[in-house]
């Protein structure tokens, strides 16, 4: 008997001491492998398409992954892997990378999705910390491997996601090519047989503000979340849909679709390394897409696409958005002119990662156009199996009205606890809630609305001016691409906000122009002291703009209303 299951028969016959009657229910442990045999069992045929590294579009069913996935655990396996070692992917969102995480996990062992976004000493760390065994990646990361391969002393097999025609040259003793590691494999292996609070997948934290962090999720975890996910007011997905993640794999799962798409047998379309609009359309048109998901900066580049072709997106049906705020020029062009219903969403990491979805309840829907739009702005409610709330500084719970804005807290059971290796230290309150390092407002129906980052709140005359609300404003301007806006010192105020605008190309625009603009849709007292334009707005490893860098550059910058008052 394992050592949880002798714990759950030894906590069962206290329970009968103490008068409680037990359910007599099967113990079907919550393990991520029967997500993929329901797939294999339920929707075998069912297709996956998936644009490759190497270029052609190929085809294939879940069925396929099942027994490729299988293949994978045995190759493992012979390599001497245990449970508990911990596998490392740099992949795009691919049939091959979905394999490594079926395979990976199916026998115990930890599935660890690595960023290639990082700087290559930043994965190295990364590596180093997670004392990953083995490495998997697509041709495209070669040169991120020569750059750590003898920096990496916990690395024993290296193994490159293509077939032998397309290997890439290396120094690397006994690279491997995907296809000949699992080509002679047997397709037979025991998956499961362990625990439901087996560790299951790796996923680190970007590290904007230290060291990243390693949230490590566990089978059940990642079925539960599973489960949250396909609630019809979560991502809502069936098996009569054709899924895009455009979100890639090492975003928490790609937002769980990786795990929620065999769960419900929809048709999988995966986009691989080409994040380009035209590139993205051409697989939502062609493959009849229904449903997809990505960050802002991706549906830019799609619409921007649309706008200059006049194409349409006849079998788009919704769109997820997450990973920053949803500009409102993106949910009217979506919903206006292409008849593509959007769900903002907000999550985290250490949430596996849905948080709140913008899903309308009746009493919304009952509203006028403009009052929708503007509840669809906000990051949305939390669905079952999220516990959300707001404090102040004092850790004391604010009302739920929509104005007072405080610290959001989240628990459930696919919320981390603790980080890998205890980095970190505590990370939950008395109540078991980790502070999710947002500021936000909760009111009467549930919705959130996050009005900063924590570290990001301009603070100004003793009150918060949410950044996030200017940036989205500015970015409205038809001749702005992106806006960031920042906290500067002020011998007055303490801090007063600088934006920072970065123009679409062949557009112009002035100081004048972009407070013009904002004159009206934001507080008199939150406009920005001052209006700087820069060739490019730096972007993080998850897409998000990087306020880190911005502060830096833009650190001797003289506000006009200090120069003034000297």
């Amino acid at each position: 008997m394992f050592g949880a299951d002798k714990k759950k028969a030894e906590a069962g016959v206290e329970s009968i001491k103490r008068g409680l009657i037990l359910g007599q229910m099967q113990g079907w442990q919550l393990t991520v492998d029967k997500i993929l045999d329901h797939a294999h069992q339920n929707h075998g045929h069912q297709e996956i398409v998936t644009r490759t590294v190497e270029g052609p579009i190929v085809r294939s069913t879940y069925s396929d992954l099942y027994w490729r996935a299988r293949q994978f655990s045995n190759a493992l396996l012979a390599d001497g892997v245990q449970p508990g070692d911990r596998i490392a992917t740099l992949a795009w969102n691919t049939t091959r990378h979905m394999e490594c995480w079926y395979g990976t996990m199916g026998i115990g062992a930890v599935l660890h999705t690595l960023n290639p976004r990082l700087f290559p000493e930043q994965i190295a760390w990364i590596i180093n910390h997670a004392e990953d065994t083995h490495i998997c990646y697509d041709i495209t990361f070669q040169p991120i491997i020569e750059a750590i391969k003898d920096k990496v002393p916990t690395v024993k097999r290296w193994i490159v996601l293509t077939d032998k025609a397309h290997r890439p040259p290396s120094p690397i003793a006994d690279l491997r090519n995907y296809e000949d590691y699992i080509g002679e494999q047997s397709k037979d292996v025991v998956w499961g047989n362990f625990p439901e609070d087996t560790a299951c997948g790796l996923c680190y934290t970007s590290g904007t503000t230290g060291d990243p962090k390693g949230v490590l999720y566990s089978h059940r975890s990642n079925v539960l979340h599973t489960l949250i996910t396909m609630q019809v007011d979560a991502l809502g997905c069936s098996a009569r849909d054709g899924i895009m993640p455009v979100v890639p794999m090492f975003h928490a799962n790609a937002w769980g679709i990786s795990l929620s798409a065999p769960a419900v047998g929809g048709k999988l379309v995966l986009p691989g390394a080409k994040m380009d609009g035209e590139s993205i359309y051409e697989m939502l048109d062609g493959e009849k897409v229904s449903f997809t998901a990505a960050v802002p900066t991706v549906w830019l580049m799609l619409l921007h696409y649309l706008e200059s072709t006049g194409k349409k997106l006849p079998y788009l049906k919704k769109v997820v958005i997450g990973g920053s705020a949803v500009p409102e020029r993106i949910l009217r062009a979506f919903e206006e002119n292409y008849d593509v219903e959007v769900i903002h969403a907000w999550g985290m990491t250490e949430m596996s990662p849905l948080g709140s979805l913008g899903a309308m309840t009746t009493p919304v829907l009952a509203q006028d156009h403009e009052s929708i739009v503007k509840y669809k702005l906000k990051q949305g409610r939390a669905p079952f199996g999220v516990e959300m709330k707001i404090t102040d500084d004092d850790g004391k719970e604010l009302p739920r009205d929509g104005r007072s804005a405080g610290h959001l807290l989240v628990r459930g059971p696919a919320v981390a606890k603790a980080y890998f290796k205890g980095a970190g230290g505590e990370i939950l309150d008395k109540d078991g809630f980790f502070d999710t390092g947002d500021v936000a407002n909760l009111d009467e129906l549930g919705y959130m609305q996050i009005t900063d980052r924590a570290k990001d709140v301009i603070k100004s005359g003793g009150e918060w001016i949410s950044s996030i609300d200017i940036e989205n404003f500015a970015v409205g301007h038809p001749a702005v691409a992106c806006a960031a806006a920042i906290g500067l010192p002020h011998p007055k105020w303490d801090e007063r906000p600088l934006l920072i605008i970065e123009l679409k190309p062949g557009q112009t625009a002035t100081r004048e122009d972009v407070l013009g603009y904002l004159n009206g849709k934001i507080a008199k007292w939150w406009m920005p002291d001052d209006v700087v334009f820069t060739d490019k707005i730096p972007l993080g490893a998850t897409g998000k703009i990087n306020k880190l860098v911005l502060r830096a550059t833009f650190k001797d910058h003289k506000l006009p209303t200090i120069q003034a008052a000297g």
